[in-house]
């Protein structure tokens, strides 16, 4: 039997974070830090509420992550130098009985002066020991945020990520699409020409989707939706949502789209915002939502996030200061899929 990634809907065993510590992602000033912290805290938190919590912290900060997270998220100590989970820790696949932990190449998102990602390179791999999942080495350069799935052979793609010349130079669709199917049993790749323009910039990741498109049900798109055209997103996505139209699933199926509208806030200071509400995280029985501190676009995202997952409690946590540092919930979060038959190693806390 092949391995399959299974849709971020299906049953998690838990979900798996890291811990900022000091550097360049973290920010410069003490109130930055602590924001950053505080942020990180937050989801944590909230994703505690519904799944187990296991949250990697690097030696230098064990003391600060005891005093400010919830005593019953699990930590582990291990070295960390960046901490967006999605990106360097492992993708979870199934063969219907094992677990198994897809390793990719990791250079922090196409090797930018100012990333730091050596040590968290090694997390999927210490990740999958932890857990007892069989690693699935690959020699592509990937993360968890360039990709999503709907658990029946569909992938969400983007050609500046997977193609990008700083992460695969002699990659081509088929080489990636071959990849994608012998790691995540993906029979269908949807291709995205780009993402959201504030993601190429220097701290960006050059397109993830995670940001743009997810999938709440086979033969569903949620979309990012800019309606104020003073912002450049609204040309981007209105021209994503004419691609995406005609395009199908692996069923065959043509996606139905539901747009997922941005907040009003348009710039901050840096130039355009990518806030965006589609880098949600689907978790037990909820959804943790991106806030950004306008009540009335929160709360039409979370009616509508609510509708895609019918019967799941949205819970919204403010997210502008995780996209302050260049990502959303989703990128600092990674889902443990469930499989009861895969016996778990004893989960010592080292509280």
């Amino acid at each position: 039997m092949s391995w399959r990634m299974p849709a971020e809907t299906a049953p998690h065993e838990r979900t798996w974070m890291a811990f900022p510590r000091v550097g360049p992602t973290l920010g410069e000033s003490d109130v930055e830090r602590e924001a950053g912290y505080a942020a990180w805290a937050a989801v944590a938190h909230a994703v505690s509420r519904f799944e187990p919590v296991t949250m990697l912290v690097d030696p230098s900060e064990i003391g600060r992550a005891r005093r400010i997270l919830p005593a019953d998220i699990e930590l582990i100590e291990a070295p960390v130098d960046e901490f967006w989970m999605r990106d360097h820790g492992p993708t979870f696949v199934t063969d219907g009985e094992r677990l198994g932990a897809v390793d990719w190449v990791f250079n922090g998102w196409g090797a930018p002066d100012w990333a730091q990602w050596q040590l968290s390179a090694a997390h999927a791999r210490l990740i999958a020991e932890h857990v007892g999942a069989e690693v699935l080495s690959s020699l592509l350069v990937n993360e968890g945020g360039g990709i999503h799935v709907d658990g029946e052979g569909t992938v969400l793609v983007t050609d500046t990520v997977q193609l990008d010349p700083r992460r695969n130079p002699f990659a081509d669709r088929a080489r990636v699409e071959a990849e994608l199917a012998r790691t995540l049993g993906a029979t269908r790749a949807v291709w995205l020409p780009r993402g959201l323009t504030r993601d190429y910039d220097d701290f960006g990741t050059n397109g993830h989707v995670d940001i743009v498109a997810t999938i709440p049900s086979p033969g569903r798109l949620l979309l990012h939706d800019q309606q104020d055209a003073a912002h450049p997103d609204h040309v981007v996505t209105r021209q994503l949502r004419d691609i995406l139209q005609d395009q199908t699933d692996a069923a065959g199926r043509r996606f139905e789209i539901v747009d997922l509208p941005a907040p009003a806030t348009l710039t901050d200071g840096h130039g355009p915002v990518d806030w965006s509400y589609v880098n949600h995280l689907v978790v037990n029985g909820g959804v943790i939502a991106c806030g950004f501190g306008e009540p009335e676009a929160d709360a039409r995202a979370a009616a509508i996030l609510a509708d895609e997952y019918p019967g799941r409690e949205v819970v919204t946590v403010d997210a502008r200061e995780i996209f302050a540092r260049g990502g959303g919930i989703h990128c600092i979060t990674q889902q443990q899929p469930a499989l009861a038959a895969v016996p778990q190693r004893a989960q010592g806390d080292v509280r």
